[in-house]
């Protein structure tokens, strides 16, 4: 199992409306080496649901349902899509200035390369943030 961290603007699609729905496809990933990334998730894998913009704060984990494919809405083989499932809520969000005091996370591709919208995520860096998060 990987641990993978996955972008979201709350005001369009926040980790509340994926608890709500349940199941939902994860798309819109344009960039190229966030796309590459999102072809490798795996059944099983499970990903910190980050919320940008002004919240900038990990909210809630995620499990990944399928195998990427292509999306079903885009006639471009190249942008691929995965379903995911709520997992949980995190007891206290993770802000983006956590992580960056926490001298934990220098090498966390979410600092070094913060536009990318999936970003894999090491063993420590999952466990840090659960920590931070009161878990």
């Amino acid at each position: 199992m990987a641990y993978w961290l996955l972008k979201t603007e709350p005001q369009e699609y926040s980790y509340t409306d994926l608890v709500t729905a349940g199941r939902s496809i994860w798309d819109g990933v344009k960039n190229p080496l966030a796309l590459k990334y999102l072809r490798t998730l795996q059944l099983g894998d499970k990903a910190l649901i980050y919320h940008t913009g002004k919240e900038r704060q990990v909210v809630g984990i995620a499990e990944i349902l399928s195998l990427p494919y292509a999306d079903p809405v885009l006639d471009d083989p190249r942008r691929v899509v995965v379903d995911i499932c709520a997992v949980r809520s995190l007891p206290q969000p993770v802000t983006l200035k956590q992580i960056k005091q926490d001298g934990n996370f220098s090498d966390f591709e979410l600092i070094r390369l913060p536009r990318l919208s999936v970003v894999p995520v090491c063993i420590q860096h999952w466990q840090r943030i659960l920590k931070l998060a009161g878990e």
